[in-house]
């Protein structure tokens, strides 16, 4: 069946591309008529919370573009490093792709899977999957591809309220969507399968009863994918609002794809160091990630048994019959002092965490947190991931009539043996397979220095460089900045020490706002681009419609500029390297050679025309000529070829000459308006004096100022506002959906129910009209009967009266 979509891609794409060619043309990217001719903002550009990015990349050569105007997906050819090896060019004019049903939402952003096959477009509460390839329709000018709507009973546009926080590809298929939405549930859908239910459903329960009572601990925010690193493969990292992260491992999509080494690491990892370790839970734990092992991936004791290699494996649907996955953490962090609320909630930090990104770098797991205030928490795990399930708490299968597993649902809750603090003298080797999750190791903090907001903060998103991990953008309602981390100082920090050299540098790359009073132009979309040959772009496009690329370094961004700030030279020396210019050669300006002269007992006594006399006047002149007159036209050599460099210095020193005059002119003339603000200065620096003053004299000036633990609580106070309202909002709207889906599903059984209620009411009025009538019957002849006693009473009475 793969064999077959990929002749049938292969097979579209040749028919899209037999079209003529002759009218194509390649313009600068920035330049492009898609670009180009926007007359507006976006008519939907402030809908919706959040950022947005309406732009994605394949990988190779093709960029694609959402057209919120048209409702429709651009397709723009690209060349990397042509003409130039720092050059972008686009295909002119672009393919129009268009959605067989338009989606009825407004789209926040798009992406792209891994062999570019399949787009998806993200809105607030509902989204859909577009295919790219396989069978299309063409229509004014434009492909019609098929467009299919993705968990509609769930995420629906209008009637659902539960909104879609993240969606992602897994990284280990082409066909899984990890969605994380506002019900604090993590689903994983298989487009492969089944689009309407999910394959895998996880139910996050992240505060443990009766510890966090406040709603910021139920309230997730955005989650990752971990990367290719041990058993981060199979993990699932989750962060809520009060900067809080969690951890479920193991999720593994069912028929996703993993190389045969990384398995098997794992797999040898476990046996070498669970089984064999002398704690109980160790060992127990260890039995579990073994059979889910074996059980998920069938081939790997087979190959081991036959000692043969595979170059990839591929997981089957398999779960532990008894027992949950446990939602690991909230991860702690390594310090001196065990302080509980600093290290999970992150009460140092301003606002709510709003975005978090997870990077490998070389065999480091690093964790970026971004809080509304402007701060970035960069931290390590300090230790490996490892699985953990609650044993007991057996989840809800969905399997078909030959019992094989389609789908799976889970109540994830917090274990009871999360640590939340590790001390720095306290090793991290005695928590092998203990079901502890890893604590952080904080390697920076990063503040972006952004404008504050009044309520929500600022909404920021993060970006890995794709040739350089190292390297993180942040894009902001202010523009994109570049954060570099030049290593990960384990021991430094472990140890004790802090060296400036090694912070992360923070770069301004680009700054949307016009000016100091105008308001920030957002960016609706960004990518960022890169070839083989290690040079790498950025391309981002604002709201107006406006394009722009950058070209961004990459060489020597690691090696930070040390400066020694003991070791200064000596100015002496400096003034005199800065005195002799470098016009001249060092060895014409040190002078000819020394000539030495030959040792003779007395000249005088030589006679001139004597052949001595003659000998010793051409030796002489053969000195004379080599120090002397080489050296002479070494001079005139140098001084003819550097007549035109000195006229160029000279002239070069005239127009800094004279533009150093035009700007003294220039302060010349703004001295007086300079003097005059000075003294206005002056003067509203006396009137602001005099008015504090005036304001040191109110009563209210005396208060104390706030104490430590008031500090604390306004902090937290401040990270709850605006959550708990959210909190409970969403959690009505859950349970309404909910409701509403029940109630759908009680509706196909109402006429039945009616149907037999009918037939039951019908058999009753039958039974109680025949036991009415014999009722009836017996009434009038108990009736009859008594009025025929009536009647002898009443001839008694009578004959009784007459006798008297």
């Amino acid at each position: 069946m793969r064999f077959n979509f990929d002749f049938e891609e292969k097979k579209a794409d040749q028919v899209r591309s037999s079209t003529p060619k002759n009218d194509v043309q390649w313009v600068p990217l920035k330049d492009h008529p898609v670009f180009a001719s926007a007359t507006g903002p976006d008519h939907d550009s402030n809908s919706g919370p959040g950022p947005r990015n309406l732009l994605a990349w394949d990988g190779a050569s093709r960029l694609y573009f959402w057209d919120s105007h048209q409702l429709c997906l651009q397709r723009i050819s690209i060349r990397l490093g042509e003409p130039e090896p720092t050059s972008v060019l686009a295909a002119s004019p672009s393919k129009v792709l268009r959605p067989d049903v338009e989606p009825g939402f407004v789209v926040h952003k798009i992406s792209i899977n891994r062999n570019g096959s399949a787009l998806l477009i993200v809105g607030s509460d509902a989204l859909c999957v577009m295919y790219l390839y396989g069978r299309a329709s063409s229509k004014d000018d434009a492909l019609i591809c098929r467009t299919v709507s993705v968990g509609s009973q769930v995420y629906s546009n209008g009637s659902s309220v539960i909104r879609v926080l993240q969606v992602l590809w897994h990284p280990y298929s082409e066909t899984h969507l990890g969605i994380l939405s506002s019900d604090s549930v993590f689903r994983l859908f298989d487009l492969s399968s089944n689009i309407i239910q999910p394959e895998q459903e996880y139910y996050l329960q992240p505060a443990e009863p009766g510890r966090h009572r406040n709603a910021t601990s139920i309230c997730p925010v955005d989650f990752s994918f971990g990367g290719d690193h041990l058993w981060d493969r199979f993990s699932v990292f989750i962060l809520f609002s009060d900067g809080s992260i969690y951890t479920l491992c193991p999720v593994v999509p069912f028929g996703s794809v993993y190389k045969w080494e990384s398995v098997m690491e794992i797999y040898t990892d476990a046996h070498t160091f669970g089984l064999k370790s002398a704690n109980p839970a160790a060992v127990s734990n260890s039995n579990l990630a073994i059979s889910w092992l074996e059980a998920t991936f069938p081939n790997l004791t087979h190959q081991v048994s036959e000692e043969a290699n595979l170059s990839t494996i591929r997981a089957r649907p398999y779960a532990l019959f008894d027992a949950s996955l446990s939602l690991q953490g909230p991860l702690g962090k390594v310090c001196q002092e065990v302080d509980e609320d600093l290290a999970i909630r992150g009460a140092e930090f301003e606002g709510r965490a709003v975005s978090f990104l997870y990077i490998i770098i070389s065999k480091d797991s690093v964790l970026v947190t971004a809080w509304s205030g402007g701060q970035l928490q960069i931290d390590a795990l300090a230790d490996e991931i490892q699985p953990v399930w609650n044993v007991g708490s057996p989840p809800r299968l969905r399997v078909d009539f030959h019992d094989h597993i389609l789908g799976l649902a889970m109540i994830c809750e917090s274990g009871p043996g999360n640590r939340s603090t590790v001390k720095l003298d306290q090793p991290l080797d005695n928590a092998v397979w203990l079901g502890q999750p890893p604590p952080l190791l904080r390697l920076a903090i990063v503040d972006l220095a952004l404008p504050t907001k009044a309520e929500s903060g600022s909404s920021i998103t993060m970006f890995v460089d794709p040739l350089m991990p190292e390297r993180i953008y942040s894009l902001h309602d202010g523009g994109i900045d570049s954060v570099v981390l030049h290593f990960l100082p384990f021991t430094s920090q472990i140890s004790g020490k802090n060296e400036a050299g090694r912070t992360p540098s923070v770069h301004p790359v680009l700054s949307t706002c016009q000016g100091e009073t105008s308001s920030p132009s957002p960016l609706c979309g960004f990518v960022s681009l890169s070839d083989s040959f290690g040079y790498s772009w950025i391309v981002g496009v604002t709201i107006s419609r406006e394009c722009f690329v950058l070209e961004m370094k990459t060489w020597n961004l690691l090696l930070p500029l040390h400066v020694d700030m003991e070791n200064k030279p000596n100015q002496s020396e400096e003034l005199k390297e800065t005195e002799i210019p470098h016009i001249i050669s060092k060895e014409l300006l040190s002078g000819p050679k020394v000539v030495l002269m030959p040792q003779t007992s007395n000249l005088r006594s030589v006679a001139a025309d004597s052949i001595e006399g003659r000998s010793t006047l051409h030796q002489y002149f053969k000195l004379f000529h080599e120090n002397y007159v080489e050296y002479a036209h070494k001079v005139y050599f140098e001084l003819k070829y550097h007549g035109p460099h000195l006229k160029r210095l000279l002239d070069d020193q005239h127009a800094r000459l004279g533009d150093a005059q035009d700007k003294i002119f220039k302060v010349e003339e703004k001295q007086p308006n300079l003097e005059d603000r000075i003294v206005r200065a002056i003067r509203q620096h006396g009137f602001l004096e005099e008015r504090l003053k005036c304001l040191r004299n109110l009563p209210g000036a005396h208060k104390k100022p706030l104490s430590g633990a008031e500090r604390e609580f306004k902090s937290e106070l401040d990270q709850f506002r605006g959550v708990e309202l959210d909190a409970l909002c969403s959690s009505i709207s859950a349970l309404t959906a909910r409701l509403r889906r029940h109630t759908q599903s009680l509706k196909g059984n109402a006429s039945d129910q009616q149907k037999l209620i009918a037939g039951r009411k019908k058999y009753i009025q039958d039974m109680q009209v025949s036991h009415l009538k014999s009722s009836l019957e017996m009434l009038s002849l108990v009736n009859s009967e008594n009025s025929e006693k009536v009647k002898l009473v009443e001839s008694a009475l009578k004959g009784r009266e007459s006798g008297r």
